[in-house]
């Protein structure tokens, strides 16, 4: 097996075309190869590899990566390698969203075995300090031990020094502009919030117009700091694919990053469908 390889030159390329031609860009996480080589084959641009995509492929919620149940970044730089690595062709790049406030490990030489497997784009997403309230104790406790935002966009920085696409990621406005403009990212993803919908998703009770009407907010004054960068939606209300199409018709979006929506919710119905007219099965003669 040989995995294809890519460069940030051709991905950036990639990208800028579709968006000259106005055609949506599509970012999805995969938490398995099938899932993976499915996104890839219905055209996704990007899959993303992260800690909360391999939780929700065995059942758990997406915020699960949230507990010290497991080493984020061993898991997502291992699946990648092993599992999404393998079953790609080369039509979409892969993303890996890494923990930049990992304690263990320099992010350097992270970034550096993403390179040499292949991987050529990097997100603060597994998790984000962002995803924390920043009212709250823990965000105060978790800051105070150098668990942060600088450190996600330090990152972010050092890919785009060591010529890999950068992807950032952020929960509310004031993040969103910190990473913007100090991270400079090629592609920034407002995330609106966790997905609804299905057994472990989270329902805020936020409507799809609302969802949109914060995520166009951000965006501009995102745009007011850094013009140039490519934004994607995500999150929240926006569940279905005609949650998806309101979210291009009433916000400035370059795109869509989909996560449960074309990963957890389709494999909960596909599979209990299944499932359930198999066990309906019964004998057609009896002994």
């Amino acid at each position: 097996m040989i995995t294809p390889r890519t460069s940030r030159t051709e991905i950036l390329a990639k990208l800028q075309a579709k968006v000259d031609a106005n055609i949506p860009l599509l970012i999805s996480s995969a938490g398995s190869g099938l899932v993976a080589k499915l996104l890839e084959q219905e055209g996704a641009d990007c899959v993303n590899t992260f800690s909360g995509a391999r939780l929700r492929s065995n059942g758990m919620g997406t915020m699960s990566m949230m507990w010290p149940i497991l080493d984020s970044n061993d898991q997502v730089m291992r699946y990648t390698r092993e599992d999404i690595m393998p079953a790609i062709k080369g039509d979409a790049f892969i993303c890996a969203c890494l923990n930049a406030n990992d304690p263990l490990r320099d992010m350097r030489m992270v970034l550096e075995d993403c390179k040499r497997m292949g991987v050529e784009s990097v997100s603060n997403i597994s998790p984000s300090i962002s995803y924390v309230d920043k009212d709250s104790e823990i965000r105060r406790v978790l800051e105070s031990a150098g668990i942060n935002l600088q450190n996600e966009i330090d990152m972010l920085r050092l890919a785009q020094e060591m010529d890999m696409v950068s992807i950032g990621l952020a929960f509310d406005l004031e993040d969103s502009l910190r990473i913007v403009e100090e991270a400079k990212p090629d592609i920034f993803c407002f995330h609106a919030g966790t997905t609804k919908g299905g057994q472990t998703g989270y329902d805020s009770g936020e409507t799809i117009e609302q969802t949109a009407a914060r995520t166009e907010h951000a965006y501009g004054e995102i745009r007011k700091v850094h013009p140039d960068v490519l934004l994607i939606a995500h999150g929240a209300a926006f569940e279905t694919p005609t949650d998806g199409q309101y979210i291009l018709d009433h916000t400035s979006t370059h795109g869509l990053w989909t996560g449960s929506s074309t990963e957890r919710l389709p494999i909960e119905r596909a599979v209990s469908a299944a499932a359930s007219e198999f066990r309906a099965l019964r004998f057609s003669k009896k002994p």
